[in-house]
This record gives structure tokens, sequence and C-alpha cells, in this order.
């Protein structure tokens, strides 16, 4: 499976009920591959996996499989703390049909790198599916270090890294761990996208994407074809939605931002409160900004 391009991290539609919405969903999938969407990640942070059931995570991704149509790759996210229900997860996510996983570092308890690293062997021996190390420091705790990345690279079905720490060295690290090796490294920073593909990563996983698609997609279109200024002028048009999304908690914003684009994809599901007026009024502002 070849991988690179943007990916969309990909928010989970919720009805008023706060149950998964899955005509919310097919839309929300079909207009991101019209858009030109290089590929949709499901059930990560901006999916809200922390609040779902595993019983909704699989029938989620089994309806996503069934809407995607094998248009782009879905990557499923199975991470969790525990390596025994990581591996009974992924077992299960195998079999809905979905292209890759993507698997979360254990967060709370602060386990060591070499810990980190039975972990993903132990999880990566359980299934045969593509497996992509996911790194979210600020949010777990935890930062996977080059050396265990490029330890991981060795293994067969691990092929690459989402990193979303916010560190471009970090990212730089991980691509040199990766050098002669069937292992990728995706941007899982919205604001490094270019700089992260400038120094060898292959596309990104961006939240902003489930709104700004065609900006995204275009920032490696552009990339790709040499045009760099052009390149840089969709970065730069992404940071009014990256400002705006950091005013309430994940991922209230964004979910604010694609229903008042046209599809209702509901509020976060509680402890996650919907975004307070005076938040609702910036994000109306930033829609009229970018036209929408």
């Amino acid at each position: 499976m070849k991988i690179e391009g943007i990916v969309c991290a990909m928010v989970t539609p919720m009805d008023a009920a706060q149950d998964i919405n899955l005509e919310a969903t097919r839309k929300l999938v079909d207009r991101l591959i019209e858009n030109g969407i290089g590929g949709i990640f499901i059930l990560g942070t901006n999916g809200e996996f922390h609040v779902l059931t595993n019983e909704e995570k699989l029938n989620f991704a089994r309806e996503v499989v069934k809407m995607v149509k094998h248009r782009v790759p879905v990557f499923a996210g199975t991470g969790g703390n525990s390596t025994r229900e990581v591996i009974e997860l992924s077992r299960k996510m195998e079999k809905t049909g979905v292209d890759a996983l993507a698997v979360i570092t254990p967060f709370l308890v602060p386990i060591s790198q070499h810990e980190l690293a039975e972990h993903y062997k132990k999880v990566a021996a359980s299934v045969t599916l593509p497996i992509f190390l996911y790194n979210i420091p600020k949010n777990t705790g935890i930062n996977i270090s080059p050396e265990v990345a490029a330890e991981l690279a060795d293994v067969e079905n691990i092929c690459g890294i989402k990193d979303s720490s916010g560190d471009i060295n970090n990212i730089e690290g991980y691509i040199k761990a990766g050098q002669g090796k069937d292992f990728v490294v995706l941007s899982g920073s919205d604001s490094l996208i270019l700089k992260a593909l400038k120094l060898g990563a292959v596309g990104a996983v961006a939240s902003t994407s489930n709104l700004l698609t065609k900006t995204d997609v275009a920032i490696f279109r552009e990339f790709k074809a040499g045009n760099l200024a052009e390149a840089q002028k969709n970065q730069d048009a992404i940071e009014k939605l990256r400002k705006v999304s950091k005013l309430a908690t994940i991922p209230s914003v964004i979910k604010r931002a694609v229903t008042l684009s046209g599809i209702d994809v509901g509020d976060a599901r509680l402890p996650v409160l919907p975004v307070p007026e005076e938040v609702n009024e910036q994000v109306r502002e930033m829609l009229q900004y970018y036209g929408m």
C-alpha cells in the first residue's frame, strides 16, 4: 500500500443524541474524496476515539469502508493503554476491511522506551495489516524516540509514523530513522506540512482537511510540482482555521465549522461541550474569511 499526500483526520459525525450519524458520515466522506483527499484516518484524536466504545469503533469502520469503496485508503485508530486490548481490537479491526491501523502510544503511565517498543512489536505480530505509529506526546505524555522508531521500522508490517509532536526536529529524526527502510513519515501537525515535506515526509494527516480539503491538498500538489511559493501560500492559508480551532476543546471547533459549512456532523461527545457563543461567532467569521 503506497501512502502519500494528505490524509484527513476525519471527525466522527454525531446526531443530537450523541450517537454516530452515518448519513452525515457518508456526506463528509464523499466531499473529502471529491475534493482530492489522499486517504481517510478514522478514530483518531479528532475522531474522538477516546470516548467511543470498541463496538462503536468497529461498526463505524465497517460503514466507512463501505462508503469509501476503495477510492482512497482508510486508516483506523486502534491504540490504547493495554497491549492485550489493543491486540484484541486490532485483530477485529483487521476484519472490517480497513487498509491500515494507526496505533497511538499508551498514555497516562509514562512507560519506558523499551516497554514502548515491545508494546508495538506485540501488536504488529498480532495482525497482518500495515501499522502506523501515532506519536502525540502533548496528549499522551510519551514521545517515541527516533531510536525506537528506527528499531520498529525493521518490523515487517510497521510501515510509518504519524507525528503530531509539533516538533520539526522530531519529524526529521523519524525521517532519518526510516532511511533505507520501508518506513514513511506523515506530519500530524498541520502547521508543519510543507516543512515536513521538504525534509522527506511523504504527506500529512491533517484535521484542517475536514474543512479546507482543497487547500491542504494543494500544499502537497504544489510541492510535488516544484511550485514552492504556491505551496507556501496554501500552507499559510490554513492558519486562520488553526487559530480559531484552539479557542475551544478539540474537536468542537472543527466539528462546528464543518456543520456550518453544510454537513451537520453534530457536537463533540461529552464531556466536551458545544462551542460557546463567542467562539461560534468567530467560527462564522472564519468561514466568511474562507468564502464558505
